[in-house]
């Protein structure tokens, strides 16, 4: 009987088994990037990158906007984090139904493929992650996580932030363009914390 339970967790580990989250929970981290400190400065906050967790065959994926957008497995994504460390949440007054978890999961995947939006600009031809997540919440199922701000309302005088946008922007920089941020999201009075 030792054996065969020792089997089954072999083919099914139980990473796989167990659904710790929901679909259509939002997930954040703090990248181990240049953009990501920018981005952090910016917003005053710990994370900067975000996504939505789906479960596929009971095991658990984020769809988020890198280059390009699309999917990586819960685990590999958490560990590409600063000290893997991540937060999750979850809408609070609001249900999500069957019918919204799928327009919610098929609205991700419509934007896969697409490229990551570096200058994070409000049109759907690129995406950046918060914007995705954001996106989704939305025109998918009507829910506002949050209300977009244009670039002059960030934090936007740090010495990063200023380098990064110098160098993506030139002296074109787009200070009313709409934009969220991930720490936007993280404090969204529609979530609440699960992680």
């Amino acid at each position: 009987m030792k054996q065969f339970l020792y089997l089954l967790l072999f083919i099914f580990p139980l990473t796989a088994c167990t659904q710790q989250y929901r679909d259509g929970d939002i997930i954040f981290q703090s990248s181990p990037s240049r953009q990501s400190a920018a981005i952090e400065e910016a917003t005053q906050s710990p994370y900067s990158h975000c996504g939505i967790i789906f479960y596929e065959n009971n095991v658990a994926y984020v769809y988020e906007a890198v280059q390009p957008v699309g999917k990586r497995r819960l685990d590999e994504w958490i560990e590409s984090g600063v000290n893997a460390e991540f937060v999750v949440k979850r809408l609070d007054t609001v249900q999500l139904t069957e019918n919204k978890i799928k327009a919610l999961k098929s609205y991700a995947i419509e934007q896969f493929g697409k490229n990551y939006d570096g200058k994070f600009n409000w049109s759907d031809k690129e995406m950046y992650c918060s914007e995705l997540v954001y996106k989704c919440y939305w025109n998918a199922c009507q829910i506002k996580l949050a209300t977009p701000r244009p670039l002059r309302e960030f934090n936007i005088d740090g010495p990063i932030v200023r380098k990064i946008m110098k160098e993506r922007y030139g002296n074109d920089i787009p200070y009313d363009e709409p934009m969220i941020s991930p720490d936007q999201l993280v404090n969204s009075r529609l979530l609440i914390t699960v992680n």
